[in-house]
């Protein structure tokens, strides 16, 4: 057996679950002797509780046990930590049961009376693939940024979404303040962690804060924190998530929801990077990074007298604007994979596409819920998949009937196939020629030239599109 352990430094954290006690003190023992940090439990919810302090890297669990057995067990851990590998011990009469938990999902198993030899061998040679999968996620995202496909984690090689990469990955380096606007599901979440992965304070904290979750009272004390006794509860000093995100970076996602109160507060953050906590007289100094999102109009806010102009401004430093699924053309089939490839290795279910009438589908279906939806209607279909292939019948989507006006093709001139993008463009893009013309690749003087010889006029559209 090969040590691979660093000086000073353990191999990994292994834990152990078995409910007779020498059977799990005597493995406890040989795996520190071998170098590994080890925890031991005697039952299954004992185990849940230290996997949630102490995260392992391997579970080795007796598959008999009272309270909870070893497959409930490695279908809790499944659910909460679906890349940790389980290896389950079994008694000689239980293989069967034993290759029931390797269709459920563990990595190995070994019978018995226990032979250390295997066991250790076993140990290493899940953390192995452990370490290989990990390793070539990371390459395959490497591989999807360096082909324009993806950006942290994003995933897409539209125009629309290139604009929002390099915009993205301009301000990553900097300190400003960062606007997201979009569509509900466009991803604006993922986008604001992209960002921080990116900057220098990648190895700070990442703090989310949903705004439009919580009543004003609440929202003021998760934001700033609070001292003890400032209001009924209080009963001890609470950090809010500025503090928790100091040498970070702080998301406030739905920003538009904050009450003119708490904007007052949070615009003197910004400013001076001080602040009290609720109930507090004592200045408390971050170093915090903000990206902020909404799917609000917030200029129109501000107008209208709900969101304060100065705030404002401090937010809008730096703005990008993501992109609605249904403006990123083939990019829906680069999620449908991604999401497929996932959701099938979580179901343990062979899949390996879609057919040509699923694609067809995805592609004609304009996305109300975006990404978001995109992602839940993959998790439906890989469930109810019978097959390798996901086909139309699979997907929980109605896709809307070919629009007064359409075109077939083949079966449409040129001219019509010109009129019903052109069209169709402005439809999808609330009116802007602007925006049409940069999706079109085509001058916004040619949609206006085509708009009036279809007997359409521009200003209406845009008008429209602006209600």
């Amino acid at each position: 057996m090969t040590d691979t352990k660093i000086a000073g430094k353990p191999r990994a954290r292994v834990l152990v679950v078995d409910d007779e006690a020498s059977a799990r003190s005597g493995l406890e023992k040989l795996l520190r002797q071998e170098g590994y940090a080890v925890d031991a439990a005697a039952d299954g919810p004992s185990a849940l509780q230290i996997a949630a302090d102490r995260p392992p890297d391997v579970v080795v669990t007796d598959l008999k046990m009272p309270r909870m057995d070893g497959l409930e067990l490695l279908q809790k851990l499944r659910a909460t930590y679906p890349g940790v590998p389980v290896i389950m011990v079994t008694a000689f009469g239980e293989v069967s049961t034993a290759v029931q938990a390797m269709r459920s999902g563990a990595d190995d198993f070994i019978t018995k009376p226990v032979d250390f030899d295997a066991l250790a061998f076993s140990i290493e040679r899940v953390i192995e693939r452990t370490n290989l999968k990990a390793e070539a996620e990371e390459l395959r995202r490497q591989l999807r940024e360096r082909e324009g496909e993806g950006f942290e984690g994003l995933i897409g090689s539209s125009a629309a979404l290139q604009k929002v990469y390099r915009v993205a990955k301009q301000v990553a380096p900097a300190r400003a303040t960062v606007l997201i606007t979009g569509e509900s599901g466009t991803g604006k979440g993922e986008l604001a962690r992209a960002i921080h992965k990116k900057s220098p304070r990648a190895s700070g904290p990442f703090i989310t804060l949903h705004c439009a979750a919580l009543a004003e009272s609440l929202l003021e004390s998760e934001l700033f924190g609070h001292e003890r006794g400032a209001f009924t509860g209080a009963d001890k000093r609470r950090v809010g998530r500025f503090e928790q995100a100091n040498g970070g970076t702080l998301f406030l996602d739905e920003v538009g929801e904050i009450p003119p109160a708490t904007q007052v507060k949070l615009l003197r953050v910004l400013q001076e990077r001080t602040f009290e906590r609720v109930g507090g007289n004592d200045p408390v100094e971050v170093d915090v990074r903000l990206i902020a999102a909404t799917n609000r109009d917030l200029a129109k806010d501000v107008h209208d007298g709900r969101f304060r102009e100065d705030l404002y401004y401090r937010l809008h430093v730096v703005h990008v604007e993501m992109p609605p699924l249904r403006l990123r053309g083939g990019d829906v089939l680069l999620l449908a994979m991604h999401f497929l490839r996932r959701f099938a290795l979580e179901n343990k279910k062979r899949i390996d596409g879609v057919t040509d009438r699923a694609r067809a589908k995805l592609l004609a279906h304009r996305w109300p819920g975006n990404v978001r939806e995109l992602e839940n209607a993959i998790e439906r279909a890989v469930v109810l998949c019978e097959g390798t292939q996901i086909d139309e019948d699979d997907l929980p989507i109605d896709v809307a009937p070919l629009p007064k006006g359409g075109v077939r093709i083949p079966g449409a001139t040129m001219a019509e196939i010109e009129r019903f993008a052109i069209l169709s463009t402005l439809d999808a893009t609330n009116g802007s020629t602007a925006k049409a013309a940069e999706m079109l690749d085509i001058s916004v003087r040619t949609i206006q030239y085509r708009l009036h010889e279809y007997g359409v006029a521009a200003k209406e559209k845009e008008k429209k599109g602006a209600g």
